[in-house]
């Protein structure tokens, strides 16, 4: 993997791209990391409480981090996603060698670290869940500050509320320990989809359609068999995000005064603040991630009215009872299938 990527150096052009955020005294930033990682500690048992969902004790850790050690931790998570997909390149076209390898992984890796360092300024939180040996939960406290400066709203229902989104993902894994093994294995049937040719034939003018807004990064790599894959995939994360925002709206009004108000700005936001910043959200396919946390939402709000909490759960006993990308907007459809 590395012999095509230079992920050192996509470190070191995220982490300089993405800057250190805002400026914050040493005992302010000390204060927001300490509330952080309480609020973090705090989510789990309203997460439990209110979805039923158990994850064992003492997985997956919590890390607050600045924007680079974002980058970083992003690095090495890509670097995993990606090597079966490398592997497969390297089995068709064979590993690049001297000079042609040094020369490519340096500009792998500076478009990697481009991609990462703008991603690093909009993330508040994330779970990674091929860290081992259980994952681990970042949240970047430098983001989560200058947002709830951005929308005036007040720091400690806002850090807590980002923290019921993000424990409620750190849960999933935990709590469903196949979820990992099913992205990992969804990951490698994309892998065995790659056609170096067919990726390649035709990509700078879908890239050039992607950045003048016509289409997304996406559309660049998305033969008919792969188009197969990120639908499955689509429906998983639509589901995943979705469930994270149900909860944070279903918990917050009994613990964070003033969540009416935050859900309200933090929607608002989530359009994009800029032309230049629609147009990159749109290329980079930040909009399709817009719609999971919309549509997601509304397919576990469509079950949970339908058959309880209870019943929706039956969503994380096995693979097969996952929503498809269709059933996300036909709730009933998963119901009279599943349950």
């Amino acid at each position: 993997m590395s012999e095509m990527v230079d992920w050192e150096l996509a470190v070191t052009v995220g982490g300089r791209l993405a800057g250190p955020g805002p400026v914050v005294p040493p005992d302010v930033a000390a204060a927001a990391v300490a509330e952080l990682r309480d609020g973090a500690d705090r989510s789990t048992g309203l997460v439990r409480e209110f979805t039923g969902l158990a994850a064992a004790e003492r997985t997956a850790p919590v890390l607050v981090v600045d924007r680079p050690g974002w980058v970083r931790a992003n690095a090495e998570a890509f670097s995993i996603m990606l090597e079966p997909v490398v592997a497969k390149l390297q089995e068709k076209k064979g590993a690049p060698t001297g000079l042609t390898a040094a020369v490519g992984s340096r500009v792998t890796g500076g478009e990697v670290g481009l991609l990462l360092g703008f991603l690093a300024g909009k993330v508040l939180g994330q779970f990674d869940p091929f860290h081992e040996p259980s994952g681990r939960l970042l949240l970047v406290a430098p983001n989560i500050v200058h947002v709830e400066r951005e929308l005036e709203v007040d720091p400690t229902d806002f850090r807590l509320w980002v923290c019921l989104h993000e424990e409620t993902h750190r849960v999933q894994f935990t709590a469903v320990p196949w979820m990992r093994d099913h992205l990992k294995s969804e990951i490698d049937a994309l892998a065995e989809t790659v056609d170096p040719g067919a990726a390649l034939e035709g990509g700078i003018d879908r890239l050039v359609e992607a950045v003048r807004g016509s289409g997304s990064i996406l559309d660049v790599v998305s033969s008919p068999a792969q188009r197969e894959v990120l639908d499955r995939v689509t429906g998983v994360m639509s589901l995943l995000e979705g469930h994270a925002d149900v909860v944070m709206d279903g918990v917050g009004p009994t613990v964070i005064p003033s969540v009416e108000k935050i859900r309200g700005k933090f929607d608002q936001r989530r359009k994009g603040v800029g032309l230049l910043d629609r147009v990159l959200r749109k290329a980079l396919g930040l909009d399709v991630k817009m719609a999971q946390y919309r549509d997601g939402a509304q397919f576990v709000r469509g079950v949970v009215d339908k058959v309880g909490m209870a019943d929706f759960n039956a969503v994380w006993e096995r693979p097969e009872n996952l929503p498809s990308k269709a059933e996300i907007s036909d709730p009933s459809a998963w119901v009279s299938r599943v349950l």
